[in-house]
């Protein structure tokens, strides 16, 4: 697969002429779920959920489907009968050449005083997970970790114990607009020197291999 970044949580996967984007929210790039075969969404939060973005997306292209939580589902399917799948923890699918298992249930704890959420991640493929907001561990080996490195629920030393428990052969960023480049080395050292595994920072609209 290629894999190429966008802004925050969003990323893009290409495979046989085939796309599959996750989490094309308010903070990606306004084209970022155009063009997709298949959108996959990992909660309801706006920085990984935008319900134009993604109606805009399914009109532009009659095939183009989304597989999501409940939360989300309901307010997308009116108006596409067939094309807005509800998944939760433990569903399998296969979507355009693109194996997708679901993992997790919960979003991260962001304070005690507001309501946990709910949260699915991805693994696709056997190889790429994608855990929305949430550290959730597959029962399954990753090779990459598509890392949600800096977020209002996490801190540092969290982020690294994810990596080592997960153990992935590579962590690439994600969830990192709100991360300042003066803040970018420091996470980068610590995360690289620390987590045991191949560590890799991508601009948006940056490619590689998976």
């Amino acid at each position: 697969m290629r894999l190429t970044k966008k802004t925050h949580a969003c990323i893009r996967l290409e495979k046989d002429g085939q796309t599959l984007v996750i989490d094309p929210g308010s903070f990606s790039e306004p084209d970022a779920a155009l063009g997709a075969d298949v959108i996959l969404v990992t909660h309801e939060h706006p920085d990984h959920f935008n319900e134009d973005r993604l109606r805009a997306a399914l009109i532009a292209d009659p095939g183009a489907q989304i597989w999501t939580l409940r939360s989300v589902a309901e307010q997308l399917s009116a108006g596409f009968p067939g094309r807005v799948h509800t998944v939760g923890h433990g569903d399998t699918f296969t979507a355009a050449g693109f194996d997708v298992q679901v993992h997790g249930e919960l979003h991260a704890v962001i304070h005690p005083d507001i309501p946990r959420i709910t949260n699915v991640g991805y693994l696709v493929d056997g190889s790429l997970f994608h855990p929305g907001d949430a550290l959730t561990v597959p029962d399954h080996p990753v090779e990459t970790l598509l890392l949600p490195v800096h977020a209002p629920w996490s801190k540092l030393s969290e982020v690294i114990e994810y990596v080592r428990e997960v153990k992935p052969q590579r962590a690439i960023d994600v969830h990192d607009a709100l991360l300042t480049e003066l803040a970018r080395p420091i996470y980068d050292g610590h995360i690289g020197s620390l987590g045991g595994a191949e560590h890799q920072r991508l601009a948006p609209g940056e490619a590689v291999g998976v």
